[in-house]
């Protein structure tokens, strides 16, 4: 079957089937209905190599550190539904935590003329970046950096930050600590997600006249990083115990939750315990966890939609940022008398 075949069987011309292939402005939706009715129908499928051949593979690349977190699976799954139906393929690659390996995926894309690419958080540098934003159309998600040539999908994360210093100070909390991580160190990004919500605990500490009490236990988002934070905060003999954690994403909140039940310590009850993104893991009976919502499948697919703005011509920057959101669940409560 050709475009042709489905032109005639659509009663279109072959110039709106190929707008609607390339999901070009313009084309209202009982258009783009009827075309892909009919490709359904006569079972079209674009050829690929021929595509690339006239400029486009009609793929979008999508690079991460890892799989494990969970709010990567909420990102993907709204970056996906938004592409799904159209004619953009995503294909995601999992880097890993350094800077030169991020660097050479991100090259590699390119290379293999990816029609543009999405960096969650992207931990190799910010030149870089701009590099690769230089050759092809580019969203960054999550760090709140300016940058011409790229469009930005963030989270207010010093606000989501201080809704759960907040939300702990009215349980009747002083002693609260962080768990965060800084894996952006000297690369030229300021902005990091990381960066702007420790900037936004200490902030709201201070607001509470707590500033002196304020402790940072910088860790890897992951569950055995959460986990050495819990056992360097929650251990005897090493200062103060907190009474409440804020850890800076729910992975890393699994793993202080482990901690603390090695030391003997029970949450809420010895110790609350608040994370970030809230993950379908958040919500789950046996964990029930608080945390602050950022919308993962609203950003992922608000990249998306970008991205795709971006191949068919937008060269202005966009920047969208979301509110969080504070959930609250069984793992915040007041402090032990």
């Amino acid at each position: 079957m050709t475009i042709t075949d489905v032109a005639r069987h659509a009663g279109v011309s072959t110039s709106a089937v190929s707008k609607v292939l390339r999901e070009a402005y313009g084309v209202s939706d009982a258009m783009r209905v009827r075309v892909r009715a009919a490709m359904a129908e006569l079972e079209y499928r674009p050829h690929a190599a021929a595509r690339g051949m006239r400029g486009r593979t009609y793929t979008v690349g999508v690079l991460l550190d890892n799989i494990r977190n969970a709010f990567f699976a909420d990102i993907l799954d709204g970056a996906s539904e938004e592409l799904r139906g159209g004619a953009y393929q995503m294909l995601v690659g999992a880097a890993g935590f350094g800077q030169e390996d991020q660097t050479r995926l991100a090259r590699a894309m390119v290379d293999r003329q990816m029609d543009g690419l999405i960096l969650i958080g992207p931990g190799f540098p910010r030149a870089e970046v701009l590099r690769t934003a230089a050759a092809l159309p580019t969203v960054v998600i999550g760090h709140h950096d300016l940058g011409v040539g790229y469009d930005a999908v963030l989270d207010a994360d010093a606000e989501g930050a201080g809704l759960v210093v907040d939300h702990l100070v009215e349980l009747g909390h002083r002693r609260i600590a962080l768990t965060s991580t800084d894996v952006n160190e000297g690369n030229g990004w300021s902005g990091t997600p990381e960066r702007i919500q420790a900037r936004g605990y200490l902030d709201a500490m201070r607001r509470h006249g707590l500033g002196d009490l304020a402790r940072v236990a910088m860790t890897s988002y992951s569950e055995e990083g959460g986990y050495r934070a819990g056992m360097e905060l929650l251990a005897p003999g090493a200062g103060p115990v907190p009474t409440a954690v804020f850890a800076g994403a729910d992975v890393a909140a699994l793993g202080v939750f482990r901690a603390a039940r090695e030391l003997g310590l029970r949450i809420p009850e010895d110790v609350s315990l608040a994370g970030y993104n809230n993950t379908a893991v958040a919500a789950l009976t046996p964990v029930q966890l608080t945390s602050v919502d950022q919308a993962g499948g609203e950003m992922g697919a608000t990249a998306a939609r970008l991205l795709l703005e971006r191949v068919e011509g937008r060269e202005r920057s966009v920047r969208v940022c979301m509110s969080p959101r504070l959930v609250v669940r069984n793992t915040t409560g007041p402090p032990a008398a």
